[in-house]
């Protein structure tokens, strides 16, 4: 193999590819790159879950195949002139790396033992834009469930029912719903995405309102298609929790109320928070106006903020603040609604479109 690119456009393959790179494995072929110099320059990285593949621009002047360690080809590579970078193999696997006056020599691996790429077949496939699935994720991905969670609420479920995309992930504590329309009508699709597959897309993708990415599904794996860059994850298997059934759109009490000072509120109060302490936010909802109270072993928050609305009892009720602040981070309006039932019934936030709905369980609290 002999090819030459950029070491820009190099480092940005290199990049792209290293999101698959497991920080532990069994298996040393999967500490490797894969670098396919046939139909094109392609930078292949695998976990045996999930499969990056993104091209790179540049000149192949003899086609071929080798595996190297991606994390020390990324450093030579950084290291590198920024110029021309043209790379050669030869059959014992020995890799040679030329930029300007620098030669490296690094012992590459045998192709052969890469595992290859799943084979999806597109009995599914929809198109969203870059934007919308970029921010789709970001505002649902902070509540998919730890590593010791089951594997179902490791996974978002992607549902498409005609022209409506709706994402839903969930703990043990809350569930985020985001919904968005899409260009053209589609059949009834359901599947669950694993989590770090949707993370490791949302940190690649450029999220351009311009530009599309094609989502493809089959029984087993889904695939994501953007730019220069295809994303191959297997499926979580299994029946995705009927939320529908689980949370109540009941309410005694509608408040609205300026999200950035709601959210500074909370931000301060969290600074008298220790790590891994349980402490509670208490709202005291009367009538024209919030009370936010905190007491921990560093300390107590009294705060009163303003209500621009209120519908409805007057209620006292006590969140974890984390789980509040995460909600409302994502959300974008100036202005955020919230519903409350009662002291042991779930709040949620939800705009009058409904795009989104994030449902948070109280703390009790004893006043």
């Amino acid at each position: 193999m002999r090819i030459s690119c950029l070491k820009s456009d190099l480092l940005t393959g290199i990049n792209i590819a290293l999101r698959a790179i497991p920080s532990k494995t069994p298996y040393k072929i999967l500490e490797s790159f894969l670098i396919d110099a046939s139909e094109g320059i392609k930078i292949i990285a695998s976990d045996n879950e999930m499969v990056i593949e993104t091209m790179v621009t540049g000149e192949i002047e003899q086609e071929g195949l080798i595996a190297v360690d991606a994390r020390l080809f990324g450093e030579i590579v950084r290291k590198l002139p920024d110029n021309m970078v043209t790379i050669v193999t030869d059959s014992s696997f020995r890799v040679l790396i030329k930029c300007e006056d620098v030669e490296m020599v690094l012992a590459g691996k045998n192709p052969e033992e890469f595992p290859s790429t799943p084979e999806t077949q597109e009995e599914n496939k929809i198109n969203v834009s870059q934007f919308s699935l970029k921010e789709i994720i970001r505002q649902t991905i902070f509540s998919v469930a730890g590593p010791e969670a089951n594997s179902i609420m490791k996974g978002e479920l992607f549902e498409i029912r005609g022209d409506i995309l709706k994402v839903v992930s969930l703990d043990t504590h809350r569930i985020s719903m985001r919904y968005t329309k899409l260009s053209e009508e589609y059949g009834v699709i359901r599947k669950i995405i694993p989590g770090k597959c949707l993370l490791e897309v949302s940190r690649i993708i450029s999220g351009n309102t311009e530009d599309k990415a094609e989502i493809i599904f089959d029984k087993n794996f889904v695939k994501f298609v953007f730019d220069d860059t295809v994303v191959v994850s297997r499926l979580i298997e299994g029946e995705f929790f009927d939320v529908e059934k689980m949370i109540s759109m009941d309410y005694e009490t509608e408040i609205k109320i300026n999200k950035f000072l709601f959210v500074s509120c909370i931000e301060r109060a969290m600074t008298l928070v220790r790590e891994g302490e349980k402490k509670p936010i208490v709202l005291s909802i009367k009538e024209e106006s919030v009370s936010i109270d905190l007491n921990s072993s560093l300390g107590a928050l009294n705060e009163q903020l303003p209500l621009e609305e209120k519908e409805g009892k007057d209620q006292i009720v006590g969140f974890n603040p984390k789980y509040v602040l995460d909600a409302l981070k994502v959300i974008d309006d100036e202005s955020v609604s919230i519903y409350f039932l009662n002291a042991n019934a779930p709040c949620f936030i939800r705009n009058k479109e409904g795009e989104y709905v994030y449902i948070i369980l109280p703390i009790n609290i004893n006043r």
